[in-house]
Order: C-alpha cells, then structure tokens, then sequence
C-alpha cells in the first residue's frame, strides 16, 4: 500500500491555520493539516487491524489444540471440504486485493473514473466470493456436515455411504464454520465500506488531495484477503 501523502501543499501550511474554510473542505477541525488527518486515520487503521488479528488470532490457536488432539481426524474431516471451491475462492480474494490496490493508485493520481472502475470490480469480486461461499455452505448442510448433534445424526449416512468419519469429526466443521464464517462477515463489512467509498468517490468527494477513504477502505479490505490467505491451507489442505 503506498504511502504517499495526501497532497505536497499540505506541508506548507501556515502553523496558525487549521485547513478550516475554502483550502482544504475534507480537513476535519481537530487536525492541523491534510498530513495529519491522513497519518492519524491510517494510524488508527492500523490499530484497528491489529484487533482484528488479535481475534483470529484465538481461532488460529484454537483450530492449532484441537488439531493437535486429533490429527487423524482433522485429515479425514478436511477431506470433505471442496478444495476447487476453496482455491477458486483464493484466486478471486488475491486478485480482488490487486484491484483494491489499483483504486487506491488511481485515486492518489486524480483519476476519478479509473477509481470507480477497479471499486467496482473489487466489489464484484466480493460477490462471486460469497456466491461460491453460500453453495459450498449449502453442500455441507445437504451432506448434514454441521457441528454438534446436528452432524451427530448424519454418521449413519455416511456409513452407508462407504464414507466413516470420525465421531467427534464435527469439532472439526464446528472450527470450519465459526472460522469461515466470521470471516465472511468481515467480507460483507468490507463490501459495506467499498461501497461508502465508492459513493463517495462518485460524489466528487475523492480527489489526489483527499483519498484517504480509498486508503484506509484498501487497508480493511486487504485484511479481509490476509485473513482467507491462512484460513484456506489450514482447512482445505490439512492432509
């Protein structure tokens, strides 16, 4: 993510004006110039991201326990999951991230309509996201692959199948759901945010002076593909 500033001009603000008035609209009363707006929003960004990590972070160790217990398991369970799905679902977050990058560029250059046109692809890609999201889902609840009593009552059907899984395998989709799930959720937020920025940037409210809701918008979104980057080779190729 660059980390160019929001405009060269803003260095040379007098020490006694506060950007209020005509120079600088976007600059919020309590910073002294646009730099400083910028630095302290992707300070927070920052921090914010941190938290986050923080949160799958306990997930994280949670699947490492549980796993830990029970390897053999966690390699059968893992075997129901659709690693195609899985790796499509990769390639679109990864290229996504490109595009978020790509607005954020075009942004920092002016380019209003370049700006809209990688948000919107970002967006898209977003959705193609939960689209293979939603049918992998509902391929798990037809096979009953579902944590607690609900995957308990499916063991038969696999049996009969010729495919045994283990009786606590559904702490494994238990971790599979809470995991992907959360993780969806911040992908809904995210699209949520694009599309504030984008509106936003469609409203003439984005400029190369001002692009720090591009920035900070990027930033959450590259969370979102950092987050999937781990949670796809833990799930999908434990074996």
């Amino acid at each position: 993510m660059s980390s160019a500033t929001t405009t060269d001009a803003s260095h040379a603000a007098p020490a006694g004006e506060h950007g209020h008035g005509h120079q600088y609209p976007f600059l919020a009363h309590h910073f002294d110039t646009p730099v400083h707006q910028f630095d302290s929003a992707k300070l927070g960004m920052w921090i914010f991201i941190a938290t986050e990590i923080l949160m799958f972070g306990g997930l994280f160790v949670a699947y490492g326990i549980f796993r830990g217990q029970e390897p053999e398991m966690f390699r059968m369970a893992h075997e129901r999951l659709d690693r195609i799905m899985g790796a499509v679902n990769t390639v679109v977050l990864l290229f996504s991230s490109l595009t978020a990058a790509l607005a954020v560029r075009q942004s920092q250059v002016g380019d209003r309509k370049g700006t809209t046109r990688w948000l919107v692809i970002t967006l898209i890609c977003a959705v193609i996201f939960l689209v293979v999201k939603f049918f992998e889902y509902q391929h798990k609840f037809h096979d009953g692959l579902l944590p607690g009593h609900y995957f308990q009552a499916h063991l038969q059907q696999f049996a009969h199948h010729g495919h045994v899984l283990p009786q606590r395998a559904h702490m494994f989709f238990a971790l599979y759901f809470m995991m992907t799930g959360l993780h969806g959720v911040h992908v809904l937020i995210g699209m949520g945010v694009l599309s504030w920025v984008l509106k936003q940037n469609l409203d003439g409210k984005i400029s190369k002076q001002f692009f720090t809701p591009v920035e900070i918008g990027a930033l959450y979104w590259h969370l979102v593909d950092l987050v999937w980057i781990y949670l796809f080779p833990l799930l999908y190729l434990v074996g």
